[in-house]
């Protein structure tokens, strides 16, 4: 079956991170995609696809940017929900490190299509309140013949802005993607990330982690004083385990104490010169 222009104009999508560019900024290089980074409130970013990929594949763009938010969470802190309408529904998806994605969708009237239970998950992993947040939640989840799709999603990022959220004037959801990508353009800190080759790519993923819970023991003066304490333990144990017999598991222990330790300190004065 065809798709008219007017049906490609009303598809469009945005990937709000809850964390700020430089958090963002390497992890988005991961996607492999051209998209436009601008900030959006407290602790807040915005992805806004500078193509639309959606429309050259087979995948709909609800599975296009789903699978980007899941690509983007994985290897972060911080959670990714990917926004996205067509002529027909709109919804978004939220992911979260490994856990499993949660996902809503409203018809293009706006009725409904979703689990209770699948905002009440959204809204905790968001930090809403438990109380007031879900209650400004609920109404998304019932009807209202009053809110099409493209309400409900402007709805939603305005119970987000009780977390810091604030898109920039004209980026709204249910807009069609080229004025998003019109208005990104034009926002003062907006940036493009755009597609690299595998020395890039690596780079940034190394940046990912760095920025990760295993960051301070990977880089940085906790990582130096780890790697000293490894060749320190080392060193002596696989000289004991080389002047005993029987001692082999001990002469290995202290190998790769020293591999360690040494591959830390190496690692950090790479990364220091990079």
């Amino acid at each position: 079956m065809s798709v008219s222009s007017s049906d490609h104009a009303a598809t469009g999508a945005l990937l709000l991170c809850r964390a700020d560019l430089a958090a963002v900024r390497p992890a988005a290089h991961l996607l492999r995609e051209r998209l436009l980074l601008a900030p959006a409130g407290d602790e807040w970013s915005v992805l806004v696809p500078e193509t639309k990929p959606w429309l050259q594949g087979t995948d709909p763009v609800d599975r296009v940017v789903s699978a980007w938010a899941t690509a983007l969470a994985v290897p972060v802190p911080w959670p990714v929900l990917a926004l996205w309408w067509d002529r027909d529904r709109a919804g978004f998806t939220l992911a979260a490190g490994f856990r499993r994605t949660v996902t809503y969708v409203w018809l293009a009237d706006g009725t409904p299509a979703g689990e209770d239970e699948a905002m009440r998950t959204f809204g905790a992993r968001l930090g809403l309140d438990p109380v007031l947040g879900f209650q400004a939640l609920t109404p998304l989840t019932r009807p209202d013949t009053d809110a099409d799709a493209r309400a409900r999603l402007i709805a939603l990022t305005a119970v987000l802005a009780r977390t810091g959220l604030a898109l920039p004037a004209g980026l709204t959801p249910g807009e069609p993607a080229d004025r998003l990508r019109e208005v990104a353009r034009i926002q003062p800190a907006a940036e493009q990330i755009e597609s690299s080759g595998w020395r890039d790519a690596v780079r940034a993923e190394l940046d990912v982690v760095e920025e990760g819970p295993l960051g301070p023991w990977l880089r940085g003066p906790k990582a130096r004083i780890l790697g000293a304490v490894q060749l320190a333990a080392g060193i002596p144990l696989l000289a004991w385990g080389a002047t005993r017999r029987g001692s082999t598991g001990w002469t290995v222990a202290g190998a790769l104490l020293i591999t360690h330790g040494a591959l830390s300190l190496a690692y950090d004065r790479m990364r220091a010169e990079a």
